[in-house]
């Protein structure tokens, strides 16, 4: 290994994104449990705090006049009004800043919204969009539950829609077919400048 290369690099940041239903949080899990040292962004929320979540783990639990202040003073690299403005979400940028100038990798998920204000606030970032394997799918992934009202499943296929059509603007699109191999494949790009700062966890 050398050092003097390692010492001096910034890290990469991978920013992950992709339509509702395609299965994140799934290649998430198993990222985690491939790659246990693998750091992954938390978001700042000002949510309620929902029963076995940990603050800092799950999420950053705000509130509302505390999420004003980060987004005055730049703190956010991204954020977002959700399910109509009931609470809000962001990207805390310090975390990151720090991974990255240490030379170690960060991956961020986010939604289409996010990734494209990640690119705009952080330029070197490396967008990946997770797609599904066929748009039937999709379909099937987002209805088979049966437990939403038409309206909202008809919403939900409407902006799986425009964030399908919208992947062409990412740097790198994984198909995901098998949650395992997504994972692997997604590892590779998230290592592609820092494969020798982790080490794999069989």
């Amino acid at each position: 290994m050398s050092g003097c290369v390692n010492d001096t690099r910034r890290g990469r940041l991978v920013v992950l994104a992709g339509p509702s239903g395609v299965g994140k949080s799934s290649v998430v899990r198993e990222l985690r449990t491939l790659y246990p040292d693998l750091w992954f962004s938390v978001s700042a929320t000002t949510r309620e705090q929902r029963p076995g979540e940990v603050d800092g783990v799950d999420y950053r639990f705000v509130t509302a006049a505390e999420f004003d202040r980060m987004i005055a003073e730049g703190e956010l690299l991204e954020w977002a009004s959700i399910h109509r403005g009931i609470h809000r979400s962001g990207t805390p940028r310090a975390p990151i800043e720090q991974r990255l100038a240490a030379g170690l990798p960060a991956l961020v998920e986010v939604d289409l919204q996010g990734a494209r204000e990640l690119r705009r606030t952080m330029p070197e970032a490396f967008l990946v969009f997770l797609c599904p394997p066929s748009w039937e799918a999709l379909v099937e992934r987002l209805t088979g539950r049966g437990t939403e009202p038409p309206e909202v499943v008809e919403r939900r296929l409407r902006t799986a829609k425009e964030e399908l059509a919208a992947r062409d603007e990412f740097d790198a699109v994984v198909v995901n077919t098998d949650v395992r191999a997504t994972a692997e494949d997604l590892l590779t790009l998230v290592l592609d400048k820092s494969s020798d700062q982790l080490e794999k966890h069989e």
